[in-house]
């Protein structure tokens, strides 16, 4: 789709408007907070800041208080593991032995092995 379009335009915009919202707590956060990723505790500074991300803690990209209540500094591989593990909690709700639909797995493909090996003797 072309960008001179009403929809390319607008989505121009858009992204635009992300971008300064994104670099606006970016910029508060990195004034607030020590340059350190609050997972691995590794510490950042010059072109390895671009390496520290902000991460909302209650995952809802648009609570920004002023007060960075809902911000930490995490680095790349950390803000993408928590992020991870936060859609797995959300996929896996009734724990890791459920399947997607919320069905208990009851098929254990191992169950008879014991006698498939004895079988032989």
């Amino acid at each position: 789709m072309s960008s001179n379009t009403p929809t390319g335009k607008l989505d121009r915009i858009l992204a635009e408007a992300q971008r300064n919202r994104e670099e606006g707590y970016r910029e508060k956060a990195l004034k607030m907070y020590p340059h350190v990723c609050g997972r691995c505790a590794r510490e950042f500074s010059g072109k390895r800041l671009s390496e520290l991300t902000v991460h909302h803690r209650d995952h809802n990209h648009d609570n920004n208080p002023q007060d960075g209540s809902n911000w930490e500094l995490l680095c790349l591989f950390c803000h993408d593991n928590e992020h991870a593990r936060y859609t797995d909690q959300q996929y896996f709700s009734e724990g890791s032995t459920s399947t997607p639909t919320g069905k208990k797995v009851t098929h254990n493909p191992f169950a008879n092995l014991a006698a498939l090996m004895n079988k032989g003797d």
